[in-house]
């Protein structure tokens, strides 16, 4: 069966990134640094948002090349940043201090 395409960027990323692609647990990639969450739809770009936003590390939406101005749009004032599907931070992510 062939792959789809989420889990292909997914798998290239985590190989990119030296960690593992994990399919079907919460968050897609998760690295000492950064989590990825992977977004093959507009519609799903805002439930990958919600999904990172609960991680205290930076997170990104990493999209195909179709979304990637729906990403960075939905994004905006969340501090999530957005990558392309080859890993190219295309907005970075920061974390909002606490007062």
């Amino acid at each position: 069966m062939a792959k789809s395409r989420h889990d292909q960027i997914a798998e290239n990323l985590a190989k990119k990134f030296g960690t593992k692609y994990k399919k079907h647990k919460g968050i897609d990639i998760v690295t000492k640094k950064r989590v990825i969450e992977v977004e093959t739809t507009k519609e799903g770009i805002y439930q990958g948002i919600n999904q990172v936003k609960r991680s205290q590390k930076p997170g990104y939406i990493a999209v195909n090349n179709k979304n990637l101005m729906n990403a960075i749009w939905a994004t905006k004032g969340t501090g999530i940043g957005v990558m392309d599907e080859k890993g190219r931070i295309l907005k970075r992510a920061h974390r909002n201090k606490k007062k």
